[in-house]
């Protein structure tokens, strides 16, 4: 290792390393040994025996959990070999420090005869390699941040001791010069897998308490952000790049490394002026086992994923400027590298001493490095000293800023949490899957009604064409057989009639007159066969006659049905196509509806004023310009067009007139007047802006003489929302208590019935309770009776201004009982809220449960509480809370509150419930 120093130093900053190392071997050697006296003094710094950077694991948990294990600090010391100039100016000087590696302790000589002894977790020669340094600094951080933890390396020194070397170095000339920055990424991106990993990197300096981004210098005042839960600290506006290989992180380190600022010092030819940091975020995802579940229980189940982030600080060196010999901007660069490793050494070594205050806003170096010292991640130092006794009192104030971080302890923790947006993207895929395979099985299913429908027709068809063929035979075949029985019939006839004649014959010649008689006689059966026979065939027409006449019918229902079948087609399409319409009208109904209720609203609260104002100022033309101009600015929209005419706002009227004249207007005589007046003083108070002139001009005074003296609840309603408003502002809500505010709006909310005008009233008293001086005075005066009294009402939203009151009163008396001002039962369960609390925990309203859990929480903050929450029943809302509240911060809180009050816990342990 060398320093950049001197005409024959080597440059850090442009990876060249002098090759030449120290021509005479170590002071051990080469300076004559002296002997302890009496006087030598020894200080001996115990150290844990573990490894460089080492901590226990932390235990998993879905967001890394609250608790974490100790981790101490870990530092190692490097000394840099001579360069040139010290070999020329010291040559007859044994060095100032003395190594001993094995034992991991420096000795610091004060003078020949006197040394102070050091230990440290590592100890590095002048000849240790950058990978020797590298795997004892910086390797098990490097680990751990791939496991999930957060993790700092920085190196501190003196000006020219080889931070940026040991950092920095790129070792493009020669691999083995490489500095941790290099090595560290080149062990993450062994171990990560870029199809479901991701790599990002910042690149800052801290120049003149200013954060700049090294990639974007136009970027030059990032601001830096603290989380108020967390205290995590994080800097939006930088820059931040991907990374996929090394050589794309060279380039970023060498682009970084052009923008930093650096000057020529008598100590360092390149000397650093503002402290480099290097932010590297690794966000690794990790295989979850199946467990037999069900596919859609694995699907249903969010990828967990670990977050680490690693921080290498390569500070700016200290130095004094007799010895740098700054001066002019170089001057004031040193002042300030020099006030902030000042705050830094305080913070460290009031940490050190387990002090009550941490000084970490002095310096935005200390805000930045709030985790690194006394926070979450895991950190390792790296001090490097000269050996030149010409800088021992730097040497000896590195090695003390060195033994003070020892002895600062961080909480390591695990940064694991379920990654919910992957798992929303995956659910929407297989979503969109089972939408298009929904539509793909219902097209196919229409697909396959028409097709049985269209062989259902075809089968029909063939079958009426059957039945008309085998009609048609069966037809022919009856007329054949009609035919051919006459003519049988007509035969047999003439047969019998010959047969008759030839007997008459016969019988006439041989019996004489007898035949006529006895021929009448053989005749007769002949003439009856013939009769039956033709009512057979009579008959036999009949029943053809009827079989035709049923053919005809079925065909005439047939089609009656076909027919029927059409028309119900056709009428379910002209059914649609008049749905279809109807939806379109109703929208452009609701649409005009919309813009109707804007234009009525605005012209209630102009028109009518307009009009009666004009009747009574009619007469006074002179002085009364200007409310002239207003009545005719609110009577404008009357006379024009309406889908023309633009409205004047709100604020444009209140430039114009001026508050005061609006103001006047409350105390018109005319009902309607004051009701318009006060409409558009809330319109004026819903503005933030608006509120200090409206109570400055009176108005809060007149809102308040309006609910006094006026019965009217339209102008309750609108004065309670204005009222409402203005309770927003701190200041105000004392005007209101002090003015009597408080028994008014108790007054108003026991006389209405109108659900929002107890909306309005509730809210204005419940932006009250947010005020934690004025909680005794709200009470005393009715405030939370008059809150409890409106829940009578029922309506939500009704319910929701209660239930936030409740909130915001047990918000404050929970605070006050934190800071130990709050002493004895809170007067919220005195008043009987908490029967209703617990009565509408589980309520549906997601504005009301919200508000409710909240104030159960509060309300269990303070142990004076807790008996008379376990006798209420309370203890089972915080138990359900802390298990199935959506919302993560209350169901923390809620879980908290349980296991750190010693009458919750022994009330569950006495029910036998777990609440881990």
């Amino acid at each position: 290792m060398s320093t950049s120093s001197g005409t024959g130093s080597a440059n850090h900053r442009n990876g060249t390393h002098r090759s030449s190392l120290r021509a005479q071997s170590s002071a051990s050697t080469s300076a004559p040994a002296h002997k302890p006296s009496l006087k030598s003094k020894t200080v001996l710094r115990k150290s844990s025996p573990a490894a460089l950077g080492s901590a226990p694991s932390a235990s998993k948990s879905g967001n890394g959990g609250d608790s974490g294990v100790p981790g101490r600090v870990r530092v190692a010391v490097r000394l840099r070999p001579r360069n040139g100039e010290e070999m020329i100016a010291d040559a007859d000087f044994a060095d100032c420090v003395e190594l001993q590696p094995e034992v991991k302790r420096l000795k610091l000589r004060k003078n020949n005869w006197d040394t102070d002894t050091f230990e440290f977790d590592e100890v590095l020669t002048e000849y240790a390699s950058q990978k020797r340094v590298y795997e004892v600094v910086a390797k098990p951080v490097v680990e751990g941040v791939l496991d999930g933890y957060n993790g700092t390396i920085m190196a501190y020194g003196q000006t020219g001791t080889g931070k940026t070397y040991t950092l920095g170095q790129l070792g493009e000339e020669d691999v083995a010069d490489r500095g941790i920055m290099v090595r560290a990424m080149e062990d993450i991106l062994a171990q990560v897998s870029l199809e479901t990993d991701s790599i990002s990197v910042s690149y800052l300096q801290l120049y003149m308490e200013t954060v700049q981004d090294l990639l974007d210098p136009a970027n030059d005042n990032i601001a830096i952000v603290e989380d108020p839960k967390s205290g995590d600290v994080s800097l939006p506006g930088a820059t931040l790049v991907e990374i996929r290989d090394q050589h794309s992180f060279l380039e970023l380190l060498q682009l970084g490394e052009a923008h930093r600022f650096a000057a020529n010092t008598k100590l360092n030819t390149e000397s650093s002026r503002s402290h480099a940091i290097l932010m590297v975020h690794v966000r690794r995802s990790l295989k979850t086992e199946s467990n037999g579940n069900s596919h859609m229980t694995k699907s249903l189940k969010p990828p967990l994923v670990r977050k680490g982030k690693l921080v290498v600080v390569d500070l700016a060196g200290s130095e004094r400027i007799s010895k740098s010999g700054s001066e002019g901007h170089t001057l004031e660069e040193a002042k300030s590298i020099n006030l902030s490793l000042s705050a830094l050494g305080k913070c460290i070594n009031a940490l050190a001493e387990n002090s009550s205050h941490v000084p970490f806003r002095d310096s935005k170096l200390t805000r930045l490095l709030r985790d690194s010292f006394g926070g979450t991640a895991r950190t390792s130092l790296v001090i490097t000293i000269g050996p030149s006794p010409r800088h021992r009192g730097e040497t000896t104030s590195t090695i003390m800023f060195g033994q003070r971080a020892m002895k600062v302890e961080n909480m390591v923790k695990l940064k694991e949490e379920f990654d919910y947006k992957s798992l929303s993207k995956r659910l929407e895929v297989q979503l969109d899957s089972l939408i298009e395979e929904n539509e793909r099985q219902q097209k196919a299913f229409v697909d396959e009604i028409e097709r049985i429908t269209v062989e259902a027709h075809n089968q029909i068809s063939e079958a009426e064409k059957r039945y008309a063929n085998a009609l048609e035979e069966e037809k022919q075949r009856y007329q054949n057989d009609y035919v051919e029985s006459i003519k049988k019939l007509e035969e047999n006839w003439s047969k019998n009639q010959k047969k008759l004649a030839a007997e008459r014959l016969a019988l006439g010649e041989k019996n004489g007159l007898d035949i006529t008689s006895n021929g009448n006689r053989s005749i007769a059966p002949a003439l009856e066969e013939v009769s039956e026979l033709r009512r057979m065939v009579q008959k036999e027409a009949q029943l053809k006659m009827a079989a035709e006449e049923e053919v005809n019918r079925l065909k005439l229902q047939l089609t009656e049905s076909k027919r029927v079948e059409v028309s119900g087609n056709s009428e379910i399409m002209r059914l649609h196509k008049m749905l279809e319409t109807e939806t379109q009208q109703k929208e452009k109904l609701e649409e005009e509806i919309a813009t109707l209720h804007t234009q009525l609203l605005q012209l209630s609260l102009t028109a009518d004023e307009t009009r009666q104002n004009l009747e009574r100022h009619g007469s006074q033309k002179t002085s009364g310009g200007a409310l002239d101009s207003f009545m005719s600015q609110l009577k404008l929209p009357q006379l024009q067009d309406p889908g023309n005419a633009e409205k004047p706002p709100v604020a444009k009227l209140f430039e114009q007139v001026g508050l005061q004249k609006i103001l006047s207007l409350l105390e018109a005589d005319d009902a309607d007047v004051r009701i318009h007046a006060v409409k558009v003083v809330a319109n004026l108070a819903a503005e933030e802006a608006n509120q200090q002139q409206i109570v400055e001009a009176g108005g809060l005074t007149s809102l308040l003489m309006l609910l006094r003296n006026t019965e009217d609840e339209t102008i309750h309603r609108v004065a309670a929302g204005a009222i409402a408003n203005l309770a927003m502002n701190e200041t105000n809500q004392e005007l209101i208590m002090d003015q009597g505010g408080i028994d008014l709006l108790s007054s108003t909310a026991a006389n209405a019935q109108d659900p929002q005008t107890l909306r309005m009233v509730a809210g204005a008293i419940a932006n009250l309770c947010g005020n934690d001086k004025l909680q005794t005075k709200l009470r005393s005066e009715g405030g939370i009776a008059a809150l409890l009294g409106m829940v009578r009402c029922g309506h939500p939203d009704v319910l929701a201004q209660v239930a936030r009151g409740i909130a915001n009163f047990a918000k404050c008396e929970s605070r006050a009982s934190t800071q130990g001002t709050k002493r004895g039962k809170s007067l919220l369960i005195e008043d009987g809220a908490l029967s209703w609390i617990v009565q509408n925990a589980k309520t549906e309203t997601t504005a009301i449960k919200r508000h409710i859990e909240l104030a159960l929480c509060h309300l269990a903050q303070h142990e004076g509480n807790a008996k008379e929450m376990v006798k209420e029943g309370a203890i089972w809302e915080l138990v359900r809370i802390s298990r199935e509240c959506s919302r993560e911060d209350i169901r923390s809180l809620a879980h908290r509150t349980l296991t750190s009050s010693p009458t919750f816990l022994t009330e569950l342990r006495r029910l036998r419930v777990d609440i881990r």
